[in-house]
């Protein structure tokens, strides 16, 4: 087995300050640029980035207010500003062009870039996201977090956490433990508001979605986005990832492989 690929953490200069970069690998192939969850980490893709970085330059990041990321100062978590983050690190990382994968809060960020920046995408892969439920729907769920904050989410993570490993479980709460109520609100709203199914289909490359059992419902984007590529996992929580990393591994290498992505 060979040694893990070098890799280095670097800081850029984002519109909301400064944003931790873990940034490594080489080769030929095409780039991949990660983007973790709300409540998440870049950590939380190192089964990921172990597994691309002995054939291609592989990345992640902390956006705006998680790890070792500056907070916003505005207290400004739309889906736009996280797509503002991926933008950022892509330009200051010279990434002329690169396949996004995005988790969850990131799989939304990632379609929002995609989905303005279509030439510089070369695949996009989004895991663990729905599309935009109607407001009469959403509007109770968001009125009783509003309400009663502690409850509601610790009832949210109990959900999104079932089936999940004990290591996944870990990172986890390690990764949410850094946010302020405030903060996570502004992100629970931002996730509510925003409806991913007009930039996707501004994206015109090729794209995957992969969820689990427990995401296959009717708000999953592929029911909403007809002929999109769907993968589901069962048994896993909503960190698929984390949870089978070799499963999930083996999808991107498939993805990656398409001549599409590549150019072909």
């Amino acid at each position: 087995m060979s040694a893990s690929p070098v890799s280095a953490s670097v800081t850029v200069k984002g519109f909301a300050g400064n944003i931790s970069v873990n940034d490594g690998g080489s080769g030929a192939a095409t780039p991949v640029l990660f983007v973790h969850s709300f409540a998440g980490s870049a950590a939380q893709w190192l089964p990921q980035l172990d597994h691309l970085r002995d054939t291609r330059r592989a990345i992640a990041f902390d956006w705006r207010g998680h790890g070792e990321s500056d907070p916003s100062p505005t207290n400004d978590y739309s889906i736009q500003a996280v797509a503002e983050d991926i933008a950022v690190v892509a330009d200051q990382l010279s990434l002329s062009r690169f396949v996004l994968v995005g988790h969850s809060t990131g799989a939304a960020a990632a379609i929002a870039y995609a989905g303005s920046h279509a030439d510089r995408v070369a695949g996009l892969v989004v895991e663990g996201i729905g599309g935009r439920m109607d407001g009469n729907m959403s509007k109770p769920i968001i009125d009783a977090i509003d309400s009663n904050f502690d409850e509601k989410m610790a009832e949210y993570w109990t959900q999104l956490l079932a089936n999940a490993s004990l290591a996944t479980q870990m990172l986890v709460k390690r990764d949410r433990a850094v946010l302020t109520k405030s903060q996570s609100l502004a992100m629970i709203h931002a996730n509510f508001a925003y409806d991913p199914v007009p930039d996707l289909n501004q994206y015109d490359g090729p794209k995957q979605t992969i969820i689990s059992t427990m995401g296959d419902t009717q708000f999953a984007l592929h029911r909403l986005t007809p002929g999109l590529p769907v993968h589901i996992m069962d048994g896993t929580s909503h960190w698929m990832h984390l949870d089978r990393p070799f499963e999930f591994n083996q999808l991107l290498d498939e993805f990656l492989a398409k001549p599409s992505v590549n150019g072909g």
